[in-house]
């Protein structure tokens, strides 16, 4: 059975992902006020632009972290302005390296890779990469309420986006054959078989001075990932939790999130079954839910064997506040 309690007393990072509408946000925001309760400084962080962790506590959050009770603070994270500060940030970075004819084009291919597939995920996991890094210092454990396939497969993919991000900026450069060394230093390997390369090694050997800043720019955001990614590859301290229901589409999401994680080197700590139907007596209708939801947990048993798991009951009532969120996480033990 998914030990939760000792999950919360003893990881540094976990993400809680699953299918909308199965309680995934509920369950984050249940663990944190579990860990803060364990003496646990906890920062609680949502991905969702729905904003539903605020929905979750019944109080606002917003874009700065905000305190939630004793040991506990959250956050949440607005792709659109995380969309606008990091091309902010892209711009006053890149802007230095182009010539006074190449910065309106720039800042126009900027405006309009802001609403390109791929941004927003873009965008949020490079703040995710920094919270997590910034958060050591004052926080024991980080909860990312977030969907953990699409976000953790886009961020180990994410240096390799990267280079051939910088390859096409290069591209544009007057002095392309001197700047092109640039990414032959940043990228030794493209394969993804190698993530752990160190990208730093020998990468600006060779380069003059306006090269080497370039190089070193680029350097300082591949080599956060790299170390994001070596933190999402470490089971000793982190762990991915899935939330669903009794379901087939949960389900079938689920196994298949749970998959590519593992091919991945993921550590998949375990999946919250949550929503489970008590007996519900002579009633048919109830009666036949029932049975439904039956079936659907012995699939479920089958689809995630070797998965810790953990039931968690349909609740009368929706959960929202501190009050009911501290009654559904002693639930956890």
């Amino acid at each position: 059975m998914l030990n939760l309690p000792q999950l919360l007393a003893e990881k540094k990072l976990i993400m809680v992902g699953g299918k909308g509408g199965v309680g995934k946000t509920t369950t984050a925001a249940a663990l944190a006020v579990a860990a803060a309760k364990m003496h646990r400084r906890v920062l609680l962080i949502s991905t969702d632009p729905a904003h539903s962790l605020a929905d979750a506590f019944d109080q606002p959050i917003g874009g700065k972290i905000t305190k939630m009770a004793p040991n506990l603070d959250a956050l949440e994270l607005d792709p659109n302005e995380e969309v606008e500060a990091y091309l902010d940030r892209v711009l006053r970075q890149m802007r230095r390296y182009a010539g006074p004819d190449q910065v309106n084009e720039l800042r126009r291919q900027l405006r309009l890779s802001s609403q390109s597939p791929g941004a927003q995920e873009a965008a949020v996991l490079e703040r995710m990469a920094n919270l997590i890094e910034e958060s050591d210092a004052d926080y024991d454990l980080v909860i990312f309420d977030t969907a953990p396939t699409g976000h953790t497969l886009r961020l180990l993919a994410l240096p390799e986006i990267m280079a051939a991000w910088t390859d096409g900026l290069l591209k544009h450069n007057q002095r392309s054959e001197k700047l092109g060394k640039t990414l032959a230093h940043l990228t030794p390997n493209r394969s993804l078989d190698t993530p752990f390369e160190d990208p730093t090694k020998n990468a600006t050997e060779g380069l003059d001075k306006r090269s080497q800043e370039l190089t070193e720019t680029l350097l300082v955001r591949q080599s956060l990932f790299q170390r994001t990614r070596r933190r999402l590859n470490d089971s000793k301290n982190t762990a991915f939790i899935f939330v669903l229901t009794p379901e087939k589409l949960p389900i079938l999401e689920t196994t298949r999130a749970i998959n590519s994680l593992k091919e991945a080197k993921i550590p998949v700590a375990g999946a919250v079954i949550n929503r489970i139907m008590p007996n519900p007596g002579q009633d048919p209708f109830w009666v036949a839910r029932f049975e439904r939801q039956q079936a659907q947990l012995k699939e479920i048993a089958e689809k995630l064997a070797g998965v810790e798991t953990l039931a968690m009951p349909l609740m009368a009532s929706d959960i929202q506040g501190m009050d009911q969120l501290v009654s559904f996480a002693e639930l956890f033990n």
